[in-house]
């Protein structure tokens, strides 16, 4: 793809932490809409805190790349063409706080995952013995995303700058208030007095983001450059739906105009949030455990399998009572949508790559409506299948006798407890206290282990289809 002169472009006003395949379809495509209908100077400026990858593949073509839309009838690319920049952390740590600290930037936004917050899954907190942190507390180079939002902050204050937005776009329970709160536990860590100003000026909203990104393949790149005529080595591919609701809570109400680029502003995101968290990604994680051991490459795959689409709706029936719709919202033809969207057949999303960090994914998607069932007295069959499903998946070894290679941050843990035995794979992995609070483990422990002699006995797909 040829570069596009990068003086063309609005100047940075936003820098993204965590730039992988869901900034690019989802982020970055709001944003070029926002300031193509209202202006503004809000460029983003990417930063991958582990590898060059992305930017080693966007730095030829002057950041531009394709987005495509997976229709069922035909891919829809579109050429973006936001970014200005790319850093890789590791390389240069003081070019990173540099352009955290540039006055024109005025909000920093994430795609770090579940574990990039360095915390505790189970409560929410910083963990402070976690090896980033450790690191962070003492070296003024940080490695972490709260540990550059801390340093770069700190560098505000004392240069006498106003603070920057700090907006979370990851898949977790009331993602800004978790992001303030890990980062001003680490400032207090740090100094105390900054932890004070971070707390009263700066701005951290709560946001739920909803787009299906599945990773790119050779053959999407290869698609693309027959769609285009032109090369790009990293284009991202995503579900025509899209939907992004924002606490509009920024500092000094400076941020592009998201609502015309059809975001909604609102002032608590609490009920979209736990709508998706737990009726799209909870459904999400669970058609991954069961259909990934089941040998279902792909959601829509599991979805073409009628006991699949079957558990799929019986999850969402457990669910739904768990959940307050937004104003104006139907959980009925939510379910309905996710559904369709599910079987879209156009979204190769792997459940291999759903799977991934488990550990970090378990609290709010699927032991938080558990919990609620539970002290209702309601039984949750489905939901408890799920559960035992991932506890089967962590032995690392499928149910054809293959190895899986398990992605987590707890992975060798989590492979030492499992066995092949289900009552004692569930009762040692119910002892986590990371994932499994001590009072919600005592309340599943039963229907666990019932859940896990079934699957462990009949295998997945025939356990699911007794539901």
């Amino acid at each position: 793809m040829a570069a596009e002169p990068v003086s063309r472009r609005p100047a940075t006003g936003i820098v993204h932490l965590g730039l992988g395949a869901f900034a690019r379809a989802f982020v970055c495509p709001f944003v070029a809409d926002a300031m193509a209908a209202s202006g503004g100077d809000w460029g983003i400026t990417g930063v991958s805190l582990r590898t060059p990858d992305t930017r080693d593949a966007l730095r030829g073509q002057g950041w531009a790349y394709y987005a495509v839309a997976l229709t069922p009838d035909a891919p829809a690319p579109r050429r973006v063409t936001v970014l200005n920049d790319v850093l890789v952390a590791p390389e240069d740590p003081g070019a990173v706080l540099d352009v955290l600290c540039d006055p024109r930037v005025k909000i920093v936004s994430l795609t770090v995952t579940e574990k990039g917050y360095c915390h505790d899954p189970a409560t929410g907190a910083l963990n402070p013995d976690h090896p980033d942190i450790r690191h962070d507390l003492t070296d003024a180079h940080p490695v972490s995303a709260p540990g550059y939002l801390v340093r770069a902050l700190q560098r505000r204050r004392d240069a006498g700058l106003r603070p920057s937005t700090a907006m979370s776009c990851d898949n977790l329970p009331g993602n800004g208030a978790l992001l303030r709160g890990v980062v001003l536990d680490l400032a207090a860590r740090i100094d105390p007095a900054l932890a004070d100003w971070i707390a009263a000026e700066a701005r951290f909203p709560a946001t739920m983001v909803d787009r299906i990104t599945p990773a790119t393949t050779d053959a999407d790149i290869a698609r693309v450059a027959h769609l285009t005529g032109q090369h790009d080595p990293a284009p991202v591919m995503h579900e025509p739906f899209a939907q992004w609701a924002i606490e509009d809570d920024f500092v000094d109400g400076a941020r592009p105009d998201l609502a015309a680029a059809g975001a909604e502003m609102v002032a608590d995101v609490t009920a979209h949030e736990r709508m998706k968290l737990r009726m799209l990604n909870g459904a999400h994680s669970a058609l991954a455990y069961t259909g990934y051991l089941a040998g279902h490459e792909t959601i829509a795959d599991a979805m073409a399998d009628p006991v699949f689409a079957a558990y799929a709706q019986r999850l969402w029936s457990e669910i739904a009572p768990t959940v307050t719709a937004p104003p104006g919202v139907s959980l009925d033809a939510y379910a309905d949508s996710l559904r369709a969207r599910f079987a879209n057949p156009a979204i190769r999303h792997r459940t291999w790559q759903i799977a991934m960090d488990g550990s970090q994914k378990l609290p709010q998607r699927l032991l938080g409506p558990l919990g609620d069932r539970l002290e209702r007295d309601q039984p949750s069959p489905a939901l408890c299948h799920a559960v035992a499903a991932w506890m089967r998946y962590v032995r690392g070894v499928d149910e054809r006798g293959h190895p899986i290679d398990l992605r987590d941050p707890m992975a060798d843990r989590l492979k030492a407890l499992a066995s092949d035995d289900p009552d004692a794979t569930v009762t040692a992995l119910l002892t986590v206290r990371g994932i499994f609070p001590a009072d919600l483990a005592a309340r599943l422990q039963t229907p666990l282990i019932d859940a896990a002699r079934r699957i462990w006995r009949n295998g997945v797909r025939a356990s699911l289809d007794t539901l």
